[in-house]
């Protein structure tokens, strides 16, 4: 046996070892987490690429918006629903990015939590 053999074998064992160390602390800690969150958010691929696009053109078309900045509202979406959230300059920009928000095919409901800066 050669050494350029033996040093492959030798660091194949190791990286070996550390693949399942590293496995098995995956495993422990994705246990660990599902067991303090068991209410977690559960989505399927295909729910989980929907509400993305519907997150990215919704957030296209606010920023499209002139009256509206895009960097005040936050999106969020959750199984087709949408949440908004920030400080915005107005109560007619709130309700715009709401009409925008459900102009967007695919959105099921708009949670408006956006607030009119200096009135919290």
């Amino acid at each position: 046996m050669n050494n350029k053999f033996k040093l492959t074998s030798i660091a194949a064992a190791i990286v070996l070892a550390f693949s399942a160390n590293a496995m098995a602390a995956s495993d422990v800690a994705k246990d660990e987490a599902q067991a303090a969150a068991p209410a977690a958010k559960k989505e399927s691929v295909g729910a989980y690429v929907d509400d993305a696009v519907i997150t990215g053109k919704l957030k296209a078309l606010i920023l499209e918006e002139s009256s509206l900045k895009s960097a005040e509202i936050n999106v969020e979406t959750y199984k087709g629903i949408v949440q908004l959230t920030g400080f915005v300059g107005s109560r007619a920009n709130i309700n715009k990015a709401v009409k925008i928000a459900r102009s967007v095919k695919g959105v099921k409901s708009v949670k408006n939590d956006m607030v009119v800066k200096g009135t919290q």
